[in-house]
């Protein structure tokens, strides 16, 4: 059925034709991506160097027009360039952003953040290198701060490995209504990733401003409130992505996970410094798979060393939130799209979770 619908969308794309060329979209390759999922079509345009001025309204025109086809129960189409000057706002299509200029007394300062219509605060999960667990920790946080009674959502903002649509259990596309894109929902959370726009399988080749353009999308072209707080999934690094949050987002503050170990936590400290450079609070550091209680004997061993993200907080002047024991329930629920949060099951790990939570939201109020 997926297979038909998608070759019925991708012989349909090749009606339209950008003016004064004499290719169709498709023949063009300008439609980098055409995913099917039970009558949901997700659409990428990829407009190469240059994004023309007829580009939103052939956005426009072709998702409502793939809308109608049948089979289809709803169409969202992505619009994306290499260009750093792209014309008008679109809804679907990433917007400018302005690389990190070397200021002089002629030069442009960067961008200032926008407010997010109906969030109130925005928080940033953040970590220097990649397999700490920040994902993992993130969308737990999200829900304990949900159990304090707090509207949350999450914004998975790693463009090149998505993992919110596995550890929510989510495979759906989201829909466009007014040409905003509707968050999706699980366990109570709003919820929104490339990963829900394109095939989780199918790797992401873009070079900065395209990723750029993609995070703004996610960020600003969401139907995101009314929250209390959004919960920013931080790729790792210090790279385009946290360049474009910093940028565009008002952050009330940061959270950055580690590991105990010390080539994780030169890593953090990175991250934690950029922060700190554009002037975003830092609410402190979560030490991530601190220990390890063996189920059979009760022992516990420290896998990867202990202390070192405590020290760390220490020593650069920031809170220690706390230690997350490494606990097989919470790698199992995390695989399973059911999180330890909301899971039935007797869990340290789960009072670590909500004691971090009391934490940040006595820092946001």
């Amino acid at each position: 059925m997926n297979a038909n619908l998608k070759e019925t969308v991708e012989n349909f794309l090749k009606n339209y034709s950008l003016p004064g060329a004499d290719k169709d979209i498709v023949s063009a390759k300008i439609v980098s991506a055409v995913i099917v999922n039970d009558g949901q079509v997700g659409i990428i345009l990829d407009f190469g160097s240059e994004l023309p001025e007829s580009a939103s309204s052939l956005r426009s025109e072709i998702e409502s027009a793939v809308g109608k086809l049948a089979g289809v129960t709803s169409a969202n189409v992505v619009v994306t360039s290499a260009s750093k000057q792209q014309p008008g706002r679109t809804a679907s299509g990433p917007r400018p952003v302005q690389p990190a200029p070397t200021l002089s007394p002629a030069a442009k300062a960067p961008p200032t953040p926008t407010e997010i219509p109906g969030v109130k605060h925005i928080i940033a999960v953040a970590s220097g290198k990649g397999g700490v667990g920040k994902s993992t920790t993130s969308v737990n946080l999200a829900l304990a701060l949900k159990e304090r009674g707090l509207s949350v959502g999450i914004m998975d903002a790693d463009i090149f490995g998505p993992s919110l649509p596995m550890l929510t259990g989510l495979d759906a596309k989201p829909e466009t209504k007014d040409k905003i894109i509707q968050p999706l929902e699980a366990h109570g959370l709003k919820l929104m990733s490339i990963g829900f726009l394109i095939d989780v399988d199918q790797p992401v080749v873009w070079r900065g401003p395209r990723v750029m353009g993609a995070t703004q999308q996610l960020l600003k072209d969401v139907a995101w409130g009314p929250l209390d707080v959004l919960i920013v999934d931080m790729p790792p690094g210090t790279g385009d992505v946290q360049l474009t949050m910093v940028q565009q987002a008002p952050l009330s503050g940061a959270v950055i996970v580690s590991t105990p170990q010390d080539l994780a936590l030169i890593d953090a400290r990175k991250g934690l410094a950029m922060f700190q450079k554009v002037n975003v609070p830092i609410f402190g550091i979560i030490e991530n798979m601190t220990s390890f209680v063996c189920p059979h004997c009760g022992g516990e061993s420290h896998i990867f060393g202990h202390g070192g993200a405590q020290e760390t907080a220490a020593k650069l002047g920031c809170e220690f939130l706390g230690g997350v024991p490494l606990e097989m329930d919470v790698r199992l629920s995390a695989d399973s799209g059911t999180p330890i949060m909301v899971q039935e099951s007797d869990s340290a790990a789960k009072d670590v979770y909500r004691s971090i939570a009391e934490k940040v939201a006595s820092k946001l109020s």
